[in-house]
């Protein structure tokens, strides 16, 4: 659906007329593992994210210093002396965040940001603390991609409190855009996960059992992700029947236990939708393991683009892979640039999905389009 996106080479204008809108969806690639040149990766045109539709920056209506909780000092984050601090949610040994870290890095170093970084671990009380200490630590302005959405509240009201701005990337947080955080930065995920499921009805014939492997519960990730693909069956597809649905937490271990359990409960099950690909991985595995053939005998479509995944889908053992693109480098950077200059940044900033399919995922791989 997206792959023709991938063709088209992503300016500098564009990422900064695209901070202002609205839309929907998210798009990925490169073909960085995590041990991969990041600086190449980001700087590739064809891997950058791409944005949904624009709105017109000559509102005025974005968020800017002089607006964001009664106004906060402005800063030249280039100048070599202020510092930003990135607060990464979740171990680099997970592609999307080894992507989406390399990312940032790479855009603060060929800005001269001084940039400090923290990893949670995918412990959010953890969090709090690694956000307290780069406040600490002199951070004057913060990229923060969350754990959860409703667990970051002490870190954000002390960032408030000391006018210091924070810029969400991947999940959103709870509280007022403009107020306790600049914007959301991100993807479409109810949207994802309506293609997700046209897709596997389309490769069922419309009769399936389903079983879901949901994220990690407490975020708008996985919110999204259950709501649009159980909307989508319910509004379309009367032969298709969720027989299960449990949390994998994100997590390839976690996704392979409990379809285990899941196939050994239901037997009929002949379909999976996995809400990300380290998940569906494990699937894939307990498929194999339970004397089955993934994509004969249980058909898998899956979110995110990794590498591994898009060969599952050119080697027939997944339907398809909906997109998320980590490379949030140059939009997050771009965006608090904006936040200080005149422009300003809208709500939510919305990012294209690219969608890999038998048609198209062979072709992905050999352009380097995903990571």
């Amino acid at each position: 659906m997206y792959a023709s996106l991938r063709a088209k080479a992503v300016s500098a204008a564009v990422l900064t007329a695209g901070l202002c809108l609205t839309a929907t969806a998210c798009t990925n690639s490169g073909n960085d593992s995590p041990k991969s040149d990041a600086g190449a990766s980001a700087n590739n045109t064809a891997a950058a994210q791409q944005l949904a539709t624009p709105t017109d920056s000559a509102t005025g209506k974005g968020c800017t210093y002089q607006t964001y909780g009664g106004g906060v000092p402005k800063l030249d984050i280039t100048d070599g002396k202020t510092v930003v601090g990135f607060s990464q949610s979740e171990s680099t040994s997970n592609p999307f965040r080894a992507t989406e870290t390399k990312s940032i890095e790479a855009q603060a170093k060929q800005l001269g940001v001084k940039l400090i970084e923290r990893n949670a671990n995918a412990d959010v009380n953890a969090q709090n603390s690694q956000i307290e200490d780069m406040i600490a630590q002199g951070a004057k302005a913060l990229i923060v991609a969350p754990e959860n959405s409703d667990g970051l509240g002490p870190a954000l009201a002390q960032a408030k409190a000391k006018k210091i701005p924070v810029l969400t990337i991947d999940r959103t947080v709870t509280g007022t855009a403009c107020g306790d955080f600049i914007a959301f930065i991100g993807s479409d995920f109810y949207g994802q996960a309506q293609i997700a499921a046209d897709d596997l009805v389309g490769a069922t014939g419309g009769n399936a059992h389903v079983a879901i492997l949901t994220g990690t519960p407490g975020n708008n990730v996985t919110t999204d992700r259950t709501k649009g693909f159980e909307d989508r069956v319910k509004a379309k597809y009367p032969n298709v029947k969720v027989v299960a649905s449990q949390t994998g937490n994100f997590a390839q271990t976690d996704g392979q236990k409990v379809m285990e359990q899941l196939l050994q409960a239901h037997s009929d099950i002949n379909a999976v939708y996995a809400e990300n690909d380290e998940m569906a991985l494990g699937a894939i595995q307990a498929i194999k393991s339970a004397g089955k053939t993934p994509g004969k005998d249980v058909k898998i479509v899956t979110i995110d683009g990794i590498s591994q995944m898009v060969q599952n889908v050119a080697g027939g053992q997944a339907v398809a892979d909906i997109e998320t693109n980590p490379r949030f480098g140059p939009l997050a950077f771009q965006s608090l640039q904006d936040f200080y200059g005149t422009t300003g940044v809208q709500p939510k900033v919305i990012i294209k999905d690219g969608h890999f399919t038998a048609s198209n995922a062979k072709q992905a791989l050999s352009q380097g389009l995903v990571y």
